[in-house]
C-alpha cells in the first residue's frame, strides 16, 4: 500500500461579474480576475462567473456616438487627454489579459449594449463557459475589430465566433428574447448600489470594484474563501 498526498480541499466560489462590453475597465478587471483565478486553482479555490448585465450608456441611440464627443460630454475631458487615457487602457489590458489588443483610435464609437446583454443572457441559460466565451467575443468585436455593436449580424457573428449556434443567436435578436429578464437583472444591480463597473460581487456579498490587477483579486479571492 502506497502513501498518497492528500487533495487540496476545493472551494468553489459564486462570482457574479457585473459590466458592459463597451466598458475598456472591464477588459482589465475580466483578465485580472482570470488570472487571479488561475493562481489560486493551486490552492484549491475556484469560481463560478456569471455575466450580469449594466449599461453605461442606457440612453444612446442606435447609431451610437464618437469616443472623442462622448468622453468630451460626459467628463470634459480634451481631445489630448481622451487620446492619452486610452492609450493607458491599451496597455493595461494588455497587461491583464495576455494577449489582447485594444485598438481604440480617434474614430472609434460608443454603442447601446442592450441587445449584446439579451444574446449573453441567452448564452448563460447555455451554460457559463459558453456565456464567457461571447463575452470575450464581443469585446473583440467591439474593442479589437471596431464593428458596430447595434447590428445584429454583428453579434451573431459574435456568437459563432464563440462557438455558438449562429442562427439560434439571430433569432434571439430578431424576436426580442430575453428583454425582461435583462430590465430586472439590470434594475437588481442598480438596487444593490452598483453604480459603477465592472464591479465583480463575491458570493453576492463581497465586492471588489474596478478594473483591479490581478495581485489585488487574488488576495482578495483568497481572504473571502477562508471566511
Amino acid at each position: 500500500m502506497t502513501d498518497t498526498a492528500p487533495q487540496t480541499p476545493t472551494r468553489t466560489l459564486t462570482i457574479d461579474f457585473v459590466s458592459d462590453i463597451v466598458c475598456p475597465w472591464c477588459v482589465v478587471g475580466l483578465g485580472g480576475l482570470r488570472t487571479a483565478l488561475e493562481t489560486l486553482k493551486a490552492e484549491g479555490i475556484e469560481a463560478q462567473i456569471t455575466f450580469q448585465p449594466f449599461e453605461l450608456n442606457p440612453q444612446m441611440p442606435p447609431e451610437g456616438e464618437n469616443i472623442g464627443e462622448h468622453i468630451a460630454r460626459k467628463y470634459g475631458s480634451t481631445a489630448e487627454q481622451s487620446a492619452a487615457n486610452r492609450a493607458m487602457i491599451t496597455e493595461r489590458a494588455a497587461e491583464a489579459w495576455q494577449g489582447f489588443e485594444m485598438r481604440m483610435g480617434p474614430d472609434s464609437r460608443i454603442w447601446n449594449t442592450f441587445d449584446a446583454h439579451r444574446l449573453l443572457h441567452w448564452a448563460g441559460t447555455i451554460g457559463r463557459d459558453e456565456q464567457a466565451a461571447l463575452k470575450a467575443a464581443l469585446f473583440e468585436a467591439h474593442f479589437t475589430e471596431g464593428r458596430t455593436m447595434t447590428d445584429p449580424q454583428v453579434l451573431a457573428d459574435a456568437a459563432k465566433a464563440a462557438g455558438l449556434d449562429r442562427a439560434q443567436a439571430a433569432r434571439v435578436l430578431s424576436d426580442g428574447l430575453y428583454a425582461a429578464e435583462v430590465r430586472a437583472e439590470e434594475q437588481l444591480w442598480l438596487s444593490r448600489g452598483i453604480n459603477s463597473v465592472p464591479a465583480v460581487v463575491v458570493e453576492g456579498k463581497y465586492l471588489i470594484s474596478g478594473g483591479q490587477p490581478a495581485a489585488v483579486f487574488e488576495q482578495a479571492l483568497r481572504q473571502m474563501a477562508a471566511s
